[in-house]
């Protein structure tokens, strides 16, 4: 009788079935030698490592040979195992990248001090061990409270830097975290964001951050619960507390002398070694990987700190020292992509539209749209005439000129840039910039040489032979020559380039927000421009910044060191070189990275991650946003504006400059007041391009670009989510429906 377990169930030996298969398997030489071991990857919770580990099959006599065998292949294994995985993308350690350092540490308190004190780092999170703080500074942004400090994601380097991170002292106004919902009967819209509100970002990063596990669509859900963004809609039961992540503060809260007392600033604390290390000569900057081959930069010189006021406090609604400024690049013709982002930017932000034009001045602070318009190619220099050409095209063409009527006089602006002038205008470079000008298109270390061009000059004899014989041919529409990408082959890299530096010059410069021109903001902003730290946001899996979206304050201590870290690498502006710049300084936390849910909402998916829990709507390639999946493609007429990405502040699309938002009404539509330019428009598609009458894809029926008679038969059956779009923002100008707010627009 066979033993039994101590359950009295089961059989402690073995099955002859399943000695007999061991058995076969041991004694076929066919069998596999190599079987996949599945290892975790780092940061990836979705994904397995498929590794082959040698299978232990051994027979009596060839026992000792086989087992030394093994052995070297178990080592070997782990060798070349543990070598690969150290250099996988998922460990921000592990880099063979020169360093690009060129900051003493005493300079790098300096900045840290500067910032905290000035109240941009509105955060509980500590300050790197590797700056070397010993005293906590007190921090204005920060409401007093007892905190634990939390571990550092750094490793030690030197003995020198003390043994923790930092805290910073909360002496800040106290923080109200209200429940915002629609109240009834008003439920059909959501309610506008409370004027002088703040993001709480260490709230939205423990719900969003992906290096943690969090998913986009569950971040969405935060987002647009503790936004009161579901409107009458919420199925959550019980407490939502844990996701208020929009708070008030307090006019009268501060314990900050420095908030009432401008002029009363607080120091920046000055290096001090370690105790343990008083007595030794040690090097104050040991642990700091400075730039091969550069010397240290001559101490930094900062501005007096700024004064943190609460927004209750201030008598203006607009902070002087926060202004709420959207900038956005554009060279080329005026197309419908500056189109959509102006339009998106009347439909979501607080504009004040909706009241009449003679209405006193709003209790809340109006945002505005700065349009920076690059008049030539990226490398050409502006003619002198440059400003009156620029309105003059922006005039006459359909898709700009919308924007110059008077009503959006107040919120939006059409702006030259002129590189030079520009880079003259930031004084951490202006007297150094032009020793790098032949190499001034540097992208991620890769230089487009620009050859100074001679002067066309023609004499009167040319001129003559030229109108006799034909004008001579145009210079062909090379990389230097182009203006606008006009496919994926024909892209305009130098622009690119140009866009790179450019939104850190604007925002250094002017303060506010950089949004590249492929961007559709989705929801008010007003509690983002409360939060006055610096950001930009993750590039999807990758553990740096895509400054696709970049939040910087005017003439910061930040911005003094990125100019001149930059000025030192070749005024390379890259996102994923100002990753390096950060993260070899020990800075990351004054340019927060943010999840790229609040933003970016699509990328992960079109990369192939978290596609087993999707957001709304699943893209998985950015091309579906204008050619979304015949599968999918009853989603964005059934759920519109109020389906996309719900929750995040902006989309991007990723270029496809080239693609149409609405192949089958490729102009602008915004009814009888701008008529003129839609028939342009029209007559433009059909001359330019088709040379034919516009025919709609759906039924073959030709569509007289003039008339005003079409019907729905003449439209396209399935419309992509970027054509939905386009069209509810335009209905929203036409007068047919409000805005994302329940807002109507109005013209007096």
């Amino acid at each position: 009788m066979p033993l039994l377990g101590t359950n009295g169930a089961l059989p402690l030996h073995q099955p002859s079935a399943v000695r007999e298969k061991e058995e076969l398997l041991l004694n076929n030489s066919n069998a596999a030698w190599f079987q996949p071991i599945l290892v975790p990857i780092p940061g990836v919770r979705t994904r397995r490592l498929r590794v082959p580990f040698p299978t232990l099959r051994f027979r009596r006599q060839r026992g000792p040979l086989l087992v030394c065998f093994a052995c070297m292949a178990v080592v070997l294994t782990v060798i070349l195992l543990s070598r690969g995985l150290g250099r996988t993308e998922w460990d921000p350690e592990s880099s063979d990248e020169p360093s690009t350092l060129v900051f003493r540490r005493e300079d790098l308190q300096r900045i840290w001090s500067w910032e905290v004190a000035s109240g941009h780092y509105p955060s509980s999170q500590s300050i790197p061990k590797e700056i070397g703080l010993l005293d906590p500074p007190a921090n204005p942004a920060l409401p007093p409270k007892s905190r634990t400090i939390s571990p550092s994601r750094y490793r030690p380097h030197s003995a020198v830097v003390v043994s923790a991170d930092t805290d910073t002292l909360g002496c800040g106004p106290k923080r109200i975290y209200p429940d915002i919902q629609s109240a009834p009967p008003h439920v059909s819209y959501p309610p506008r964001p409370l004027p002088g509100s703040v993001t709480d970002l260490d709230i939205v990063m423990k719900h969003c951050d992906f290096s943690t596990g969090k998913y986009v669509r569950d971040c969405l859900e935060v987002l647009r619960v503790g936004a009161g963004l579901d409107h009458g809609q919420r199925t959550r039961r019980g407490a939502v507390d844990d996701w208020k992540y929009i708070y008030l503060e307090e006019a009268n809260s501060t314990t900050s002398p420095t908030t009432a007392h401008p002029e009363n600033p607080v120091p920046p604390p000055v290096y001090r070694p370690a105790p343990e290390l008083e007595d030794r000569d040690e090097d104050p900057d040991a642990g700091l990987s400075r730039k091969r081959g550069a010397e240290w930069e001559p101490a930094v010189s900062l501005p007096p700190t700024l004064t943190q006021r609460p927004a209750a406090s201030l008598a203006e609604p607009c902070d002087p020292e926060n202004p709420r400024v959207f900038h956005m690049f554009w060279t080329g013709p005026f197309t419908d992509k500056p189109y959509l982002a102006l339009l998106s930017f009347l439909f979501t932000q607080n504009t004040g539209l909706h009241e009449p034009h003679d209405a006193p001045p709003p209790a809340v602070c109006r945002p505005q749209f700065w349009m920076w318009i690059n008049p030539g190619p990226a490398a050409a220099v502006p003619n002198p005439s440059a400003l009156h050409d620029m309105f003059a095209q922006l005039k006459d063409s359909p898709w700009a000129s919308p924007f110059l009527h008077p009503r959006f006089k107040d919120v939006i602006r059409f702006r030259l840039w002129n590189t030079t002038e520009q880079l003259d205008g930031v004084p951490e470079i202006r007297d150094e910039w032009r020793d790098l000008q032949k190499t001034l298109f540097n992208s991620g270390g890769h230089i487009v040489s620009v050859p100074e061009e001679e002067e066309d000059v023609e004499t009167e004899a040319e001129e003559d032979a030229d109108a006799n014989a034909g004008a001579r041919p145009a210079k062909t529409d090379d990389m230097l020559h182009r203006t606008g990408s006009k496919s994926s082959s024909e892209y305009d890299r130098l622009s690119v380039i140009l866009s790179d530096m450019a939104r850190f010059v604007l925002c250094h410069r002017f303060g506010g927000v950089y949004l590249d021109a492929d961007t559709i903001l989705l929801r008010d902003w007003e509690e983002l421009w409360g939060w006055k730290g610096a950001f930009a946001y993750r590039w999807s899996r990758l553990p740096k910044y895509n400054t696709a979206v970049l939040r910087m304050n005017r003439g910061s201590a930040l911005g003094t060191f990125l100019f001149r870290t930059a000025l030192r690498n070749g005024l390379d502006f890259h996102p994923m070189t100002v990753s390096r710049y950060t993260k070899d300084a020990h800075l990351e936390g004054l340019l927060l990275r943010l999840p790229d849910a609040l933003f970016d909402g699509a990328w992960l998916n079109t990369e192939e991650y978290q596609r087993d829990r999707p957001p709304q709507p699943y893209f998985t390639a950015f091309g579906d946003f204008f050619d979304t999946p015949e599968i999918n493609s009853a989603a964005p007429q059934a759920l519109g504006f109020d389906g996309f990405f719900k929750g995040s502040y902006s989309y991007h699309f990723h270029n496809f400059w080239w693609k149409p938002f609405d192949s089958a009404r490729n102009w602008p539509d915004l009814g009888p007041q701008f008529l003129a330019g839609e028939r342009a428009a029209r007559r433009a598609l059909r001359e330019g391009e088709a040379q034919l009458p516009i025919t709609a894809p759906a039924t073959g029926a030709a569509v007289d670009p003039d008339t005003e008679n079409e019907t729905v038969d003449q439209d396209k059956r399935d419309l992509a989510w970027a054509a939905v779009l386009k069209r509810t923002f335009e209905a929203y100008i036409r007068g047919e429906r409000a805005n994302m707010y329940g807002e109507w627009l109005r013209w007096s």
